[in-house]
Order: structure tokens, then sequence, then C-alpha cells
């Protein structure tokens, strides 16, 4: 059973001049999700998200929220969102507490010293709080941002691609983040990203959009499991294998083979059915291997005529 909805979004548009970047989109959020929000460049990703933090107002549709409506309660529902916007920038002169603190001031709402040291601590920037940011790699200004929109302890994170640039350990360090904030913090978190493997690997539900409209939304594992997975099968021998699967009806489902490697296009539970009758009758499997991810569903459902 689904929370509440955090985020509800109806039939919302967006003009800009003969440009419609985003089309009669729908989408919802809820309670405790990391929702992924992906789309090739151009989808209008970024648009929604700018709606969605009231720096842009829509063209038609309502966004709701906490349950109500963004467009009559801005003030009181932002104060329950944290938001990273692109690049977060920073003094490079100032140390990190002292980024924070003046930060905090800006919010207006009174963060104590406890909490900045607080939030250094969860994005792992305790023992660099007096640096000054400038000396700060990549990644450690993206966690810093992350810091920023944490000072004042929102329900709603939005994150806007908050990985780009980053090596394969800061990309590790940002999702671990990510996932502990879920899953001990008790975050809703909206995920935009176009690294669909970092989506993959912390999402539970994912909306993909295409030219400013939806495409499919749901369950991470529920809308992988509706399509065929391509399944590779490494056998011990080619021949013996290839001459058995000939006699049965598993051949039809055979894409290709390169020596003792045999490409299937097989339904989840054919998996294992097919592994069993290939070990029953000899054949023994060294490997298993599903190859289908994210990243090919995306492909599958962004290629597809709008």
């Amino acid at each position: 059973m689904n929370g509440d909805k955090i985020i509800e979004i109806n039939s919302l548009s967006k003009n800009f001049k003969d440009l419609r970047a985003v089309n009669s989109l729908n989408l919802n959020v809820f309670e405790g999700d990391v929702f992924g929000f992906l789309g090739p460049n151009g989808a209008g990703k970024s648009t929604t998200i700018r709606m969605l933090l009231s720096l842009i107002k829509p063209s038609e549709g309502s966004i709701k929220l906490f349950g109500k409506t963004l467009e009559k309660n801005r003030i009181e529902i932002l104060k329950k969102v944290g938001a990273i916007v692109e690049k977060p920038d920073f003094y490079g002169y100032l140390s990190a507490y002292k980024n924070l603190e003046i930060l905090g001031r800006i919010s207006g709402k009174e963060i104590s010293k406890n909490r900045i040291m607080e939030v250094l601590e969860l994005v792992g920037l305790s023992k660099r709080f007096k640096s000054k940011v400038k000396t700060f790699s990549h990644g450690m200004k993206q966690r810093l941002g992350l810091g920023q929109a944490l000072l004042h302890n929102p329900d709603l994170i939005i994150l806007d691609e908050p990985t780009t640039g980053l090596d394969p350990q800061g990309m590790k360090e940002i999702r671990d983040l990510i996932l502990h904030l879920s899953k001990d913090q008790k975050k809703t978190i909206f995920l935009s990203s176009h690294i669909l493997h970092e989506v993959e690997l912390v999402a539970n539900r994912m909306i993909i959009i295409n030219k400013g409209t939806t495409r499919v939304e749901g369950y991470v594992q529920d809308l992988l499991n509706a399509r065929k997975l391509s399944v590779s099968f490494e056998v011990n021998d080619e021949e013996k294998t290839y001459n058995l699967l000939a006699q049965t009806g598993w051949i039809k489902k055979l894409e290709s083979r390169a020596k003792t490697v045999f490409m299937f296009m097989l339904e989840n539970n054919e998996i294992a059915e097919l592994n069993k009758y290939l070990v029953e009758n000899g054949i023994a499997v060294s490997a298993v291997i599903p190859t289908r991810s994210l990243e090919d569903y995306f492909l599958k459902i962004t290629d597809e005529v709008v």
C-alpha cells in the first residue's frame, strides 16, 4: 500500500513561446519513495523541477505538494523542501561551516551550530569543516550542496543531476548518502538523473518522460520485469547444446550464439526452466547472465514514437 502523496502533478504544461517544454505531464510521488525522474536531454526534466520549486510558473495544470496546491501555499510548502538544482555554488574563500551558517541565515530559519555540524557529519565533511571550500574536490562540493539542502531538515529532497561530473567514487558516495537519507532518515527523494545505472541502484519507483510527457511510470522492478530479458547461458558443449535445443521450442528463443555462449530472449520465469532443462539433459551450465538493465528499458521507451 502506498503512503500519502508527497508530489501530485496533473496535466502540467509549460510553454516558452513556440516551444512546449512540458506537455500534459502527470506523476505521483509517495511518502518514502526514492523516485527516479528520467528522460533524455531536452525531455523537460529541469523545467519540471523549476516548476516544482516555484521558480517558474506552469502554463497549464496543477502541482500539489504534501496535499496542498503549490500556487496558494508556496511559502508553507517550500519550508519542507530541500533541493539541489544544477551545480551548487559557495563562497570559496570561506570554510564549509561558514558557508552553511550563512546559507542557514539566508533561509530565514534559525540553524544551530549543532545542526550544522550534524549535517556536515551526515555528508562526510565534518573533518573538513574548517577548510576553505576552494580546496574541495568537485565531489566534496556536491556533498556540501546536499548538506545545504538538508540544513532545515526537509521532508522532501529534490536532486537535479547530483552526480554530474563525479568520478566513480564520488558517485558511490552520493548514492550511499541517498540510500541513508531514505532508509535511516525517512526522507522522500525526487531524483532527476541521466545516469541510469545509478537510478536503478537507488530508486524504488520511477517515471520516464520524453518530449515533455509521461511515457511510463511505476515501480522500477515491476517495469523491468514486464519485458523480456536478454539472457546468456555459458555451457560446456556447444554442439550438444545446439542439437538439444533444436529438438524443442527453446530454439525459437535463441537469439545468437558464440562458441559456448548462447543468448536467449526470455521471460523471467523461463530462465530457471531452461537452466533446469539443460542440466537434466547433461549440459553443464557455468553461468547464467541477464543483461537487460534500466538503460536498455530507457532506450526502448524513448525510441518509441510519442
